[in-house]
């Protein structure tokens, strides 16, 4: 390896790549404010695509980012792929001007398209790689990586079919300290939302862009939830936020809103969680302890949020209704679970048996571990 024992002489110097989604930013700012408790010192820059909530996210947490001109497949129109290859050897050039300014000791990658050329220039130039890989399964780029990664970090069992067994570390997915140590109480929350305490509250979550075949399995069925002494907490995403307020119009029990951004105290409120399936949805569920109905999304890559689901299911610690399905069955599946107080206590329990809330330290001592050692 590349890297000398900076670890004890000087300050380490930490490229930390990858974004596009939640998913992967909040993981990666976790990680670095994990490294940084432990190495003071340490300095880092991330690396991301110019366009992406990363280049917004990451300097609100405090740390220096810059941008790659790069952009990912697009699975729905082909003819968008035209200029991929060009974006692809212009990102190359771009990481290696980045690199001989910052001359990083090691690179950490958290998914998304960006974290590709990163990784495969620090990996050529046998500078330290290092991969967390979110989901239950694997992306492309990341077993590609994975081959000259030190160590790579999983968030589920049974990778050893896409990556060597001997540099698997299972840790986890770090989730926001908000929601890891979250103290909020069920009545606070409740107050937060205007919502009853003698009526089950159902948490919708589809994203940050809502999802439109849980929206429209909801609206459809609106007038389900006073009959059945349910009330409903509703994260629509900006597009269908329109159609869901003229919707529930007038109607008392619902708390409506595009973007949730105090997130504890949704979980807090809630009986019941639908939800998409992405990495950091079910390791945010998993420490919430909350029964939960998963629509995965079917056109994420490999179908990762399918997998995501399905192995949760295997434990009895979620349901799952495919996105097709959604609008004929989604709620039936909710009013079933709703009146099955048994079923929500088995599912809470086997899905907080999942839950796992220091995965940013022990990422980081490993991390730290292996370099110690170059």
């Amino acid at each position: 390896m590349a890297a000398s024992k900076k670890a004890d002489t000087a300050a380490l110097r930490i490229v930390i790549a990858g974004g596009g989604t939640g998913g992967h930013i909040f993981p990666a700012i976790a990680i670095a404010n994990a490294i940084k408790k432990l190495k003071p010192q340490a300095e880092f820059l991330f690396v991301g695509a110019k366009g992406k909530m990363e280049m917004e996210k990451v300097p609100q947490a405090g740390y220096e980012i810059r941008g790659l001109d790069i952009a990912g497949f697009n699975r729905s129109s082909l003819i968008k792929n035209i200029s991929l290859p060009f974006k692809i050897i212009k990102s190359f050039f771009q990481v290696s001007g980045i690199f001989k300014e910052f001359k990083p000791d090691m690179v950490v990658g958290v998914g998304g398209y960006s974290s590709y050329p990163v990784l495969r220039y620090a990996q050529s130039k046998n500078i330290p790689t290092f991969i967390h890989e979110s989901n239950s399964f694997a992306g492309k780029s990341n077993i590609m990586l994975g081959k000259k990664a030190v160590k790579i970090f999983t968030a589920s069992d049974s990778m050893q079919q896409f990556f060597a067994e001997e540099k698997i570390i299972l840790t986890g997915n770090p989730v926001r300290q908000a929601i890891s140590h979250n103290s909020v109480t069920k009545e606070l929350a409740l107050n937060y939302f205007e919502l009853a305490d003698h009526k089950k509250t159902v948490l919708v979550i589809g994203g940050s862009l809502g999802a439109k075949s849980i929206n429209e399995a909801i609206n459809k069925n609106i007038g389900s939830f006073a009959p059945n002494n349910l009330q409903l907490i509703w994260q629509t995403g900006k597009p269908y936020f329109e159609t869901a307020t003229d919707t529930v119009s007038n109607m008392d029990g619902i708390y409506l809103k595009d973007f949730i951004t105090q997130m504890e105290y949704a979980y807090a409120a809630a009986d019941v969680v639908i939800s998409r399936s992405g990495a950091m949805a079910v390791a945010e569920l998993c420490l919430v302890k909350k029964p939960v109905i998963f629509v995965p999304y079917p056109f994420a890559a490999e179908d990762h949020q399918t997998a995501n689901a399905n192995a949760l299911v295997k434990k009895d610690a979620a349901i799952m209704i495919k996105d097709a399905d959604a609008i004929n069955e989604l709620m039936p599946a909710l009013l079933k679970l709703c009146g099955d107080e048994n079923k929500q206590e088995l599912m809470a329990e086997n899905i907080g048996s999942l839950a796992v809330n220091n995965a940013d330290e022990i990422i980081a001592l490993q991390i730290l571990k292996a370099v110690s050692r170059a």
